[in-house]
């Protein structure tokens, strides 16, 4: 049994301190808004906004069944049949049968499927760039060590610290 005050140390170290907290629900809030402002940008594209996530999907984490992507996209699998039989007619993706378990679909990405997201990537990008430019050079300098920062996070087992910080 532990004591009240093992008890609330405990709590502390599975609790954010309330300044992690502000910190982390301001980037949540800040990721969010920056990503819906460059997403005019994948008009361009054609595809909707779920395709395109869709075939993000495929690409970075497929090929995979379609119940996985289902899955990441936290959709129903009618709706993932109907996203992918919409990329199938783009010539962006195939549904191809497991080699070790028949039963299985996977679908795997085209060639042509890369040309659209890195075009989609560039103009994201680039409009972010433009923005960029905007702002005096001590706070792009600031950006850049907190976009460094934030891609440590994201990370699924971010490193340590360095020791001497």
């Amino acid at each position: 049994m532990l004591t009240n005050s093992r008890a609330r140390a405990r709590s502390r170290q599975a609790s954010p301190r309330a300044a992690d907290f502000a910190t982390a629900d301001q980037l949540h809030s800040a990721a969010i808004h920056l990503l819906r402002s460059v997403r005019g940008a994948d008009r361009a594209s054609g595809l909707s906004g779920p395709r395109l996530s869709a075939l993000s999907v495929v690409v970075f984490a497929g090929p995979l069944p379609m119940a996985a992507l289902a899955a990441a996209e936290q959709l129903q699998p009618p709706t993932v049949t109907r996203l992918v039989q919409a990329l199938e007619r783009e010539g962006l993706v195939e549904r191809v049968r497991d080699a070790e378990d028949r039963r299985v679909i996977l679908v795997h990405a085209t060639a042509r499927r890369l040309q659209l997201l890195e075009e989609g990537r560039r103009r994201r990008v680039s409009q972010l760039a433009v923005a960029l430019a905007g702002l005096p050079a001590a706070e792009r300098a600031v950006l850049a060590r907190a976009a460094a920062l934030i891609e440590r996070l994201a990370r699924p087992n971010p490193p340590p610290p360095s020791a001497g910080r």
